[in-house]
């Protein structure tokens, strides 16, 4: 399904609980895609969000990442109407959120862009995963001694 994943959000895991996925196409320009084929995209702070019954990707910065800040107003995703439902009734639920996860190319050369459904972690979450995490590296230098 997945061709080469190209950009990962990686901070949605740690910010976040990560619930369902969804695979969407993404309506762009010649230089946005060029821009995500050559890898100078940010994800990190972007969210989805619903106009008129369609779903949006706000907060996408395209171009040089650090010098010019092109960022879109928002790019138009490509789902059905029967998943625009779906996704829409999960989303109006109290503290659940759209994020994008990853952003990559199928075998065709498309780019498509992973959503998830999230709910946001507390304080006291993200210290148990940075715990846990350190635990996992603790015991790998242990078995490798």
């Amino acid at each position: 399904m997945q061709g080469k994943i190209i950009i990962v959000n990686k901070k949605a895991s740690f910010k976040y609980i990560l619930k369902k996925k969804y695979v969407a196409g993404l309506v762009l320009t010649g230089l946005q895609i060029k821009t995500i084929k050559t890898k100078k995209i940010v994800i990190e702070n972007s969210y989805c969000n619903f106009i008129n019954n369609e779903l949006y990707v706000f907060n996408i910065v395209f171009g040089n990442l650090y010098a010019e800040k092109k960022s879109s107003s928002k790019i138009k995703l490509l789902l059905n109407k029967f998943e625009l439902k779906k996704i829409q009734s999960e989303t109006n639920q109290v503290g659940s959120t759209l994020i994008p996860t990853k952003i990559f190319t199928n075998d065709n050369g498309i780019a498509k862009i992973e959503i998830s459904i999230a709910k946001g972690k507390k304080l006291y979450d993200k210290r148990n995963t940075i715990k846990e995490r350190e635990n996992k590296i603790n015991l790998k230098r242990k078995l490798k001694s």
